[in-house]
């Protein structure tokens, strides 16, 4: 039998049941959290660089986190939605191999799942305040942080379970599109998880090739065959993730940020963040604080 230990867990941040008009249209919105979403009511629409899918009542949706998209309501639309964060042993996301929008019809143990995940977690919607100094991001994000430790250990448990079964359902349909890759070779998986708790150093080729005993050329193309990138495409989206994760919920400074995450100077720092998100640091930050707390 096959022994398998889940490497990822989930920081809840938000989940609520809300009903939205057409003022929920939104563009290039990319955040460092997931979103599912169970329509009940209404339609809308919602894509990414690749797709277009309707938002209709009975279907699930699942947005993985650092997925470009756009969010857009044609009237009416309610829906029931959690947000939340991943977080991985190894560093890697379970939806690392393909990062878009799915769609799927939802059953009644999804609808029951999301009213008993708001029921042993009130008060974890996003608008409770018209007034933006009350709903100052890093302010809700330390919030919701502090509610997630103070939860007891049995409802902690169970959403953490919830989201499982809701991430897994929808994690199926992304898998069921594409084959199944090989396992990780040992020496891959180790680099990516120094990868991932080394971005604000030095990330040479040779260096990382040479700490696993490898030839640099080797090295690059095994890292390719199992990432999927090359290494230094894969360290700068690595790199870029980190800052939308930290400009979102934090108040560094870009300079701070460019610095934690490995650039030499915040020119290099904000042009390769537009080169990635399409938008500057700025630009971003307010585009995660209008998005992200009023829906």
């Amino acid at each position: 039998m096959i022994k398998r230990v889940l490497q990822n867990n989930f920081s809840l941040l938000n989940v609520d049941y809300v009903k939205l008009t057409e003022k929920w249209d939104y563009h290039n919105v990319i955040s460092p959290y997931y979103r599912i979403y169970y329509i009940d009511g209404g339609s809308g629409e919602v894509s990414d660089q690749t797709q277009r899918l309707q938002l209709e009542a009975g279907y699930l949706y699942i947005i993985p986190s650092f997925t470009l998209c756009n969010l857009h309501c044609t009237g009416y639309l309610s829906q029931y939605f959690v947000q939340f964060f991943e977080e991985s042993v190894d560093g890697v996301s379970l939806f690392a191999q393909r990062r878009t929008v799915s769609k799927i019809k939802a059953s009644p143990l999804d609808v029951d799942l999301f009213k008993r995940l708001l029921e042993i977690n009130p008060g974890r919607g996003i608008n409770r305040s018209d007034d933006p100094k009350v709903y100052e991001k890093n302010i809700f994000y330390r919030e919701y942080q502090e509610l997630n430790n103070r939860q007891n250990l049995a409802s902690y448990l169970e959403t953490q379970g919830i989201i499982l079964q809701l991430t897994g359902r929808l994690l199926g349909q992304q898998l069921s599109s594409r084959q199944e890759m090989p396992s990780t070779p040992v020496k891959i998986a180790e680099t990516v998880s120094y990868i991932l708790v080394n971005l604000h150093n030095e990330l040479s080729v040779t260096a990382l090739a040479t700490r696993v005993n490898q030839h640099p050329d080797y090295f690059s193309r095994l890292f390719k065959t199992f990432t999927g990138e090359r290494p230094v495409t894969y360290i700068l989206g690595k790199r870029i993730e980190r800052a939308q994760y930290l400009l979102a919920t934090s108040q560094l400074s870009y300079s701070e940020i460019a610095t934690r995450t490995g650039f030499d100077n915040l020119s290099y720092f904000s042009k390769s963040f537009k080169k990635i998100t399409g938008m500057s640091p700025g630009a971003y930050k307010k585009q995660v604080y209008k998005v992200g707390f009023t829906l």
